[in-house]
């Protein structure tokens, strides 16, 4: 059975062999392209997908012995791994309390226990690869109602108490302003034990791990179908690859490879401008403690300082593969919201990326059959909850599953209607909630 694939060339946003313009593509150093995908291969195993998920597996699989192809459409990292906010933050996208009540205790400490690995992998690739990645410490959560706050001191209380987590604390108003100069918040969280990082450096660091470790990594290399059996046939334009597994990482960039995971991961294009530099104190007058920032709309502003003193602020989402036509003044609406005083900055950068939700905002990992795995639907928490992923689907196929279907079991719904219907019925639900915010 053939699996077809979304061509790159019909996402208006594809930009070839290169790396889309924005800030972090504007200061990294980047790397000799790889080869495109020639002739026949056979290997252990073929990863689509050069992303946090792909490389993760990728470096996993090859320090473990086995021989890996990865194939990637454009550049290692040119998706939303190379293009996003940078936060390595605690918890699933959805807090404990929630998962307790949906899926049961155990099973939320299982997805507990397993996001704080996440973070650790990601510190413990940063040290052992020498990635220099930018890593800073702390990530507030902002509630922008007063109704939210009281839930936010619940958490941090349940967190500290519960799960033995000390790291967060409450943050009331008062401290909140100090923290970020806006009167848009009215109390939250810190957590200390978050950090955050420039993601195109560090998933170019998890390339050359993976690379180094003996992983072939093929770029500009789309996949156009891969042939199901014993093994499986991953074919691109001018090349194959025969392999026992196959592994998905496409998350945003899936297309219409698996109605199965279609239906249940759908992308959403999310959005970044970066501020011309503020100078040290122009910038620390903004954020005191140089934390990233995450706030509690449903519709997420995030934001945070960069080391040359400017603010990179995410805000605003759109569905399909088509962007705002001026990104700049999309997000700078929202920025403006939370700090007026920026009306007069130049905003230097702006661009976007593609990312995968589910409809409950927990990864979706499947498998397609008995060799052929997808890891996808991160909704936001990409840069820990994929590069782990990438680690327990190595397990799962050198046969220690057990891990991987913690999150393979969790009984995900799929989005209302046919593909054609989905974007609409999505774009319809995203505005209305972004509405609420509002109200």
């Amino acid at each position: 059975m053939a699996l077809n694939v979304l061509h790159a060339n019909d996402r208006p946003n594809a930009t070839g062999g290169g790396y889309p313009p924005s800030w972090y593509a504007a200061t990294v150093d980047l790397t000799e392209m790889k080869p495109k995908l020639e002739g026949r291969h056979r290997a252990d195993v073929c990863i689509v997908g050069g992303g946090y998920t792909g490389l993760s597996a990728a470096l996993h699989l090859a320090e473990a012995g086995y021989s890996v192809i990865l194939v990637e459409a454009h550049r290692a990292g040119w998706g939303a791994s190379g293009r996003n906010g940078g936060q390595v933050g605690t918890g699933q996208r959805r807090d404990q309390d929630e998962l307790e009540a949906r899926l049961g205790r155990q099973t939320a400490r299982q997805l507990w226990e397993l996001a704080e690995e996440s973070k650790a992998l990601v510190a413990d690739l940063i040290e052992r690869f020498d990635i220099e990645c930018e890593a800073a410490p702390g990530i507030i959560h902002a509630d922008h109602k007063p109704r939210y706050v009281p839930h936010s001191r619940s958490y941090a209380d349940k967190l500290n108490s519960e799960y033995g987590y000390e790291k967060i604390r409450f943050v009331d108003r008062e401290e909140m302003r100090a923290l970020i100069a806006s009167e848009d918040y009215h109390g939250g969280t810190h957590d200390a034990g978050s950090f955050h990082v420039h993601p195109l450096k560090y998933v170019l660091g998890l390339a050359r791990a993976a690379g180094e470790a003996g992983a072939q990594i093929f770029e500009n290399s789309e996949v156009t179908a891969i042939r199901r059996g014993r093994p499986a046939v991953v074919t691109t334009a001018k090349g194959e690859v025969e392999a026992d597994h196959v592994l998905l990482g496409c998350n945003g960039y899936l297309g219409g490879l698996e109605p199965e995971i279609a239906a249940r991961a759908m992308p959403i294009n999310n959005f970044i401008i970066a501020t011309e530099p503020l100078g040290a104190d122009g910038a620390k007058a903004l954020i005191s403690n140089n934390a990233a920032v995450a706030d509690s709309r449903f519709v997420i502003n995030y934001f945070r300082l960069t080391p040359d003193h400017r603010l990179l602020f995410g805000g605003g989402e759109n569905y399909g593969y088509r962007f705002p036509a001026d990104i700049k003044a999309f997000v700078r609406r929202p920025m403006l919201k939370v700090f007026p005083q920026l009306k007069d900055a130049r905003i230097d950068y702006g661009w976007g990326g593609t990312l995968a939700v589910t409809a409950d905002r927990l990864p979706l990992m499947i498998r397609l059959g008995d060799n052929i795995l997808s890891a996808s639907g991160y909704s936001g928490q990409g840069v820990t909850i994929a590069t782990l992923a990438g680690k327990l689907a190595a397990e799962a196929i050198r046969g220690q599953a057990e891990r991987f279907d913690v999150f393979s079991s969790i009984p995900h719904l799929a989005f209302p209607g046919g593909p054609a219907l989905r974007p609409t019925l999505l774009a319809l639900a995203m505005t209305w909630y972004a509405l609420r915010d509002r109200l």
